[in-house]
């Protein structure tokens, strides 16, 4: 029997948020399909993608294109001729890799391989992480076969018969049912005596969120009411080690990075964090209650969008950035001492999760390759 080589080609990066939901359905095209699928990434050239991905074993071209500073800058005049040389590459790389497919994540590079996949009459896929959509998804989505979703009511970008609710693709295995609390708490050097809030900011930090556990440290009296795991972000580690040796508190567990994110979401009672695409379903999957502060300095501030999405639903609480250093650490307070709000809101966010998000990509993806 002859096996048909289906041939595959993801593109997105610049960030985490779009590189990992590639690789997780990456993942599930090989879980799927085994040897009977070829798949190449697109990225952005010196962007980090072209570090992760081999990294993780596949192949992966990269693109001269970039983004318009916000600012005026003397780069900006480049962009056209980047563009441009970007689609002449692109329309090389699908011919030569012979893709049956082009499957957009967001990020620099996935516009110019999907704008030139639709006029080579590729088909193409697309995956909108966020609840408002970015200016480039929905220029794309005019041409593209499909579009999954993270979040219902996206109608109001893209064309209603062409959506599919997926959920965002996650790699690793999040659920309810994760680690156990007793060895989880154990990892921090923490007991079940105390509530436990986890603030987190992602990989790089979060300037908000250091001020306002700094802030918050300053003004206790006494040892601290809960246990914190404060994850700080290698930007700020340093920073952060010396202000704790300065301000000496028990029950705090400092570092830049959180290896075991499983043991932190079992031993907290409450995440704090910002309400980037793959945090947000990541706490869906968990059902873990959670105090949102979204950053202000996203394209089309979709962190907040995303944060009112989940409060609508009672799945979440929120708190303004502009707001957060004085205010965000009384309201988890407030709520971790409020049993039945934190029960409430995770059946909200068990309600919303989507565990095979990845799975119902990949069916969507061999729909349009046959």
């Amino acid at each position: 029997m002859i096996v048909m080589m289906k041939r595959v080609i993801l593109s997105g990066g610049g960030t985490g948020g779009h590189i990992y939901p590639a690789v997780a359905v990456a993942e599930a095209l090989k879980r799927r399909l085994g040897d009977a699928v070829e798949l190449l990434f697109v990225g952005a050239e010196g962007k980090m993608e072209m570090e992760k991905v081999p990294a993780l074993g596949y192949r992966i071209v990269g693109l001269p294109i970039a983004g318009l500073q916000r600012r005026l800058d003397w780069r900006n005049l480049l962009v056209p001729f980047k563009v441009l040389k970007s689609l002449r590459k692109a329309r090389r790389t699908i011919r030569e890799f012979g893709a049956d497919v082009v499957v957009g994540f967001g990020g620099y590079a996935s516009a110019p391989v999907l704008w030139a996949a639709q006029r080579m009459g590729v088909p193409t896929l697309i995956q909108e992480q966020n609840s408002y959509a970015g200016l480039t998804n929905k220029i794309l989505a005019k041409r593209a076969k499909k579009i999954c979703t993270a979040y219902e009511g996206m109608e109001r970008f893209f064309p209603k018969e062409r959506i599919r609710l997926t959920g965002n693709p996650l790699r690793g295995r999040f659920s309810k049912e994760g680690a156990g609390r007793e060895e989880a708490l154990a990892h921090f050097g923490f007991t079940a005596e105390k509530r436990t809030l986890l603030v987190v900011g992602g990989s790089l930090g979060t300037r908000s969120l250091n001020e306002m556990m700094k802030h918050w440290l300053t003004t206790l009296e006494g040892e601290s009411p809960v246990q914190v795991i404060w994850q700080t972000g290698k930007y700020y580690e340093k920073e952060m080690q010396q202000f704790l040796a300065a301000h000496p508190t028990a029950h705090i567990w400092q570092g830049a990075f959180i290896d075991r994110m499983d043991y932190a979401y079992a031993a907290a009672d409450l995440v704090l964090s910002r309400s980037g695409a793959g945090t947000v379903s990541e706490l869906c999957l968990v059902a873990k209650p959670v105090l949102f502060v979204p950053s202000p300095n996203v394209a089309e501030d979709h962190q907040t969008a995303n944060a009112k999405a989940l409060v609508k639903e009672g799945a979440a609480a929120m708190v303004a950035d502009s707001e957060c250093r004085e205010k965000a650490m009384p309201e988890a307070l407030r709520l971790m001492a409020d049993e039945e709000a934190l029960q409430a809101m995770s059946r909200n966010l068990e309600r919303l999760a989507r565990p095979r998000a990845a799975e119902d990509i990949v069916d969507e993806i061999l729909t349009l390759i046959q």
